[in-house]
């Protein structure tokens, strides 16, 4: 773990800790998690708890709703919610808070700068964030969908240095463990490439909405903004004992030697596209190789409805994906330029208008 003053550390926990067999929280798995929050803080850290379970904490008061459609979920969660902060709020002598996010909050920068706001204010008073997505209000277009992704997020937004991924088991294997007796952990990864993928093989809980998979997507927007991040089993008390020592009890993987800035990561990994630009060919290698921002005669077509300051991605006339941006100007502007692009009249209006996406405001996604 990282050895500077002052640590901040996201601490992610699953469904199956919280509520192992769905019928309501259950403590003794998380008396350890407690005491580890509990000694951390003690060292100086600042944690921040990324802890799912509502839905299955919630499960047990439905049992009569057949079939268990999105509404009767939804429920579950609003349920689940109120049971899961008591019960965390049981364990600490210390103030807690609750944050109920979606991806519209995190997508969207003014809300996506509120919440860190949010976090850092709780964080120097001492209060314990505890952060669930909001599943009882959000909707399949406006989820993160797992909270290993949500962890990631939340430890970029809130400048974390560790995230700490808790699961059922050790760590990374080249195997899945659960059907393969040979399996072998992966102590360290240093990047996370095809063969690591591989690796993976889905979720191993029913109880649970992400598997390893989850984990090492979460892996890489944390590593990329510069946190180191363990895969561990949250089920073992010597898990714990290992981390508050410094010691690495699963897989570590390794951060970027040059992360990410905050602007441009969360373009990358955050924000969603609300829209696509297709470029003309020579504007290609201009925007991957740091140029001057994009000219309205570069554009080709534009797809989509959004506004000046929204999200898009940038692709070739294949349609590969370059680059997320943020546009200067909506859709509809940018048509009516497409559709006039003769002579004189572009000149005039690039002269007028500027550049139609910024460099500063491009997260380059391949090169």
């Amino acid at each position: 773990m990282s050895s500077k003053p002052t640590e901040r550390l996201v601490l992610k926990i699953g469904s199956a800790l919280i509520a192992p067999m769905q019928d309501g929280c259950r403590s003794a798995n998380l008396l350890r998690v407690a005491q580890f929050i509990v000694d951390a803080r003690a060292q100086g850290k600042e944690v921040i708890l990324v802890s799912s379970g509502a839905v299955a904490a919630g499960s047990h008061h439905f049992s009569n709703a057949k079939p268990q459609t999105v509404a009767v979920k939804k429920a579950m969660a609003a349920a689940g919610q109120t049971a899961m902060m008591s019960m965390w709020d049981r364990f600490f002598d210390f103030p807690c808070a609750q944050l109920l996010l979606t991806h519209a909050d995190l997508r969207h920068r003014e809300r996506y700068t509120s919440i860190r706001q949010t976090l850092f204010t709780l964080l120097e008073q001492g209060i314990l964030p505890i952060i669930n997505e909001n599943d009882a209000v959000t909707s399949d277009n406006l989820k993160v969908g797992d909270n290993d992704n949500l962890s990631a997020m939340v430890a970029a937004a809130a400048e974390a240095n560790t995230l700490v991924i808790c699961t059922d088991v050790d760590g990374l294997f080249d195997k899945n463990p659960h059907t393969h007796a040979d399996a072998n952990l992966i102590k360290e990864v240093y990047h996370i490439d095809s063969s690591i993928i591989a690796s993976c093989e889905g979720p191993s809980s029913s109880v649970g909405t992400g598997g390893m998979s989850t984990k090492l997507e979460a892996a890489e927007k944390a590593t990329s903004h510069g946190i180191t991040t363990f895969i561990v089993n949250g089920f073992k008390d010597e898990t714990f004992k290992a981390l508050i020592l410094g010691e690495n009890p699963g897989t570590q993987l390794m951060p970027y030697e040059k992360p990410l800035q905050e602007p441009i990561h969360w373009l990358t990994h955050t924000a969603a596209a609300q829209g696509e630009l297709i470029v003309q060919p020579e504007a290609i290698e201009e925007v991957s190789e740091g140029g001057s921002g994009l000219r309205c005669d570069e554009i080709q077509s534009v797809e989509g409805d959004f506004s000046a300051g929204e999200t898009i991605l940038i692709k070739d006339e294949q349609g590969k994906p370059i680059a997320k941006a943020k546009s200067n100007y909506s859709s509809c502007l940018l048509n009516f330029i497409t559709e006039h692009q003769e002579g004189l009249f572009t000149s005039q209006m690039q002269d007028s208008i500027g550049p139609i996406i910024s460099q500063q405001d491009i997260a380059v996604l391949e090169k």
